[in-house]
């Protein structure tokens, strides 16, 4: 049985990651890369990076292709873009650019630290009305919020 670490770890062997300095960097020369978030909508909206588009994990692949309900066009016409997958962490958005790949999308990385590593170098951050969140507040905002039920039983 492979457990969620054991599914990013295999997905690590085919993703690139990118740390937030090389995206800044990157943007900062002009690169317009897609900027694929995807979170649910309620972290999204409570802060993003400026221009990325929100595609929650859970309907990606059908986001990715025509006639469906959830397309995104920019995604459907999109897999020789540039794409830069993002969540919170670091690890939602490896699994998404995993499947990116597998879908026939060729120019795909994952944006090591997520969200969290992005404020944390102090880089811009909107919210859902387009106000800028500074990083103490994005702190706040972006912080574990694992109840005690949810640790890990100590019989375990």
């Amino acid at each position: 049985m492979q457990r969620y670490a054991d599914l990013i770890t295999e997905a690590l062997q085919r993703v690139k990651e990118i740390m937030p300095w090389d995206l800044s960097r990157s943007l900062a020369a002009g690169n317009k890369p897609i900027l694929l978030d995807v979170r649910e909508p309620l972290e999204f909206a409570m802060l993003s990076i400026p221009s990325s588009i929100n595609v929650p994990r859970g309907v990606l692949e059908q986001s990715c292709e025509w006639d469906y309900d959830e397309t995104v066009p920019t995604l459907a016409e999109g897999r020789a873009q540039e794409i830069v997958v993002i969540c919170r962490s670091g690890k939602r958005s490896v699994l998404a650019a995993d499947m990116l790949l597998r879908m026939g999308f060729t120019n795909v990385v994952s944006l090591k630290t997520g969200v969290r590593g992005w404020s944390d170098y102090e880089q811009p951050m909107t919210d859902a009305n387009g106000n800028n969140i500074d990083s103490d507040a994005a702190d706040v905002l972006l912080a574990a919020k694992v109840r005690p039920e949810q640790r890990t039983p100590k019989s375990i």
